[in-house]
């Protein structure tokens, strides 16, 4: 019977190890993002960053030192002088020499520390002359960037999870073995390599906070106020980061991803983007036909709501559905207008970035989907009149 025993705790220990096995290496490591069994921070696409980096190795030197000297010491003594070898506790007051060294010593060891960290810190929050400047505002649970002054100026657009990735989360992340999992964005943000950004920081709704650690920045993004930080990348690329501030229950489907391009390519991007935001300066007071606002509505709906609604319009969980709700099949359009402006009982987030025909055409869809068939239509100006 103990043989029998041992041989399942064997098979067990054997199925255990060779899942490990196999799982730690089912992805790759991602460049500027985490790599597998990763232990050092990522490395620095920035001069800041790479600061940061050899401060890291710097202070944990001088703390393993320490560490080491100041136990050394003492276990030695223990060893050394312990009363079974014959050694008698000396009794003593003070000693000058002994207290000079204690305070000499580590005010000199602290000084060493605080010069580097010092010219770090002063540096990482150098904003000036910047030359691109980016408004990110946290949302639950996206970003916003407006491009404020510079190149691209007057570019706006949402970033969220990529609404596949979003699926296999939902499916209990089963089988998945892509290496950017959560990470991966519908619109990442673009800069230019080797440009000073300026990213301000504020949020919508609660603390959020903006994060790259490939590209050396953290910066809280806070309702009601403004922070700012600043990278330049020396290479192109793309670089990972999530929220580092608890936000809520999606607080771990809110990533950033930011995509280095050359000079070159970062001004064709420009244009074309300036060319989309033409074409999306809708005119609030158009009328529209319910054929063409629902076009507009299921792309709005595809871009936006269906990660937390489904396809199907069923929701789930905290999430309340839409085939059927009493809100959207109600009479008066005003109160559905008010739930995606204002959000609702934490679980409906708000969604005022969103513009008066982009709202009015996504509650048009609603309503005259699945097997919602209220024939209602939805015109911006309604929207626009509620704000």
């Amino acid at each position: 019977m103990k043989n029998n025993l041992f041989q399942k705790l064997a098979s067990a220990l054997l199925f255990v190890s060779t899942w490990a096995s196999t799982a730690a290496w089912a992805v790759n490591d991602l460049p500027g993002g985490p790599a597998n069994w990763q232990l050092n921070l990522q490395p620095g696409a920035t001069k800041i960053a790479q600061e940061q980096g050899w401060l890291h190795w710097f202070m944990l030197i001088i703390c393993t030192v320490i560490f080491v000297a100041v136990f050394g010491v003492m276990f030695y003594s223990i060893w050394k002088h312990r009363k079974s070898v014959g050694h008698k506790s000396a009794s003593f007051h003070e000693s000058v020499k002994v207290e000079i060294a204690w305070t000499v010593i580590p005010f000199i060891i602290v000084i060493l520390m605080a010069l580097p960290a010092t010219k770090a810190v002063v540096a990482q929050k150098d904003t000036s002359n910047a030359d691109l400047t980016i408004k990110a505002t946290g949302y639950q649970w996206k970003w916003g960037y407006d491009y404020i002054k510079g190149e691209g100026e007057g570019i706006a657009f949402i970033s969220t999870l990529d609404n596949e990735q979003r699926n296999m989360s939902n499916n209990g992340a089963k089988g998945v073995d892509v290496d950017d999992y959560l990470l991966k964005v519908d619109n990442p943000l673009v800069v230019p390599v080797n440009k000073k950004v300026r990213i301000i920081t504020t949020a919508n709704d609660v603390i959020h906070a903006f994060a790259v650690p490939s590209l050396g920045i953290k910066q809280d993004a806070i309702p009601g106020f403004v922070r700012d930080t600043w990278f330049r990348a020396e290479t192109v690329g793309d670089f990972h980061g999530q929220c580092q501030e608890l936000c809520g229950k999606e607080h771990a489907y809110m990533p950033i991803h930011v995509k280095v391009l050359s000079a070159e390519d970062y001004a064709a991007w420009v244009a074309v983007e300036q060319k989309k935001m033409a074409a999306k300066m809708d005119d609030p007071s158009k009328v529209w036909t319910l054929p063409e606002i629902l076009q507009r509505g299921e792309k709005v709906y595809a871009a936006n709501c269906v990660a937390c609604h489904q396809p199907n319009g069923k929701g789930g969980g905290a999430i309340k559905a839409l085939d059927g709700s009493a809100v959207v099949l109600n009479s008066d359009a005003g109160k559905q207008i008010h739930v995606l402006l204002n959000g609702q009982n934490n679980a409906m987030p708000a969604w005022k970035q969103l513009s008066d025909t982009d709202i009015a055409a996504v509650i048009s869809y609603t309503k005259n989907n699945w097997s919602n068939k209220t024939g209602q239509l939805v015109q911006p100006a309604e929207v626009k009149a509620a704000r």
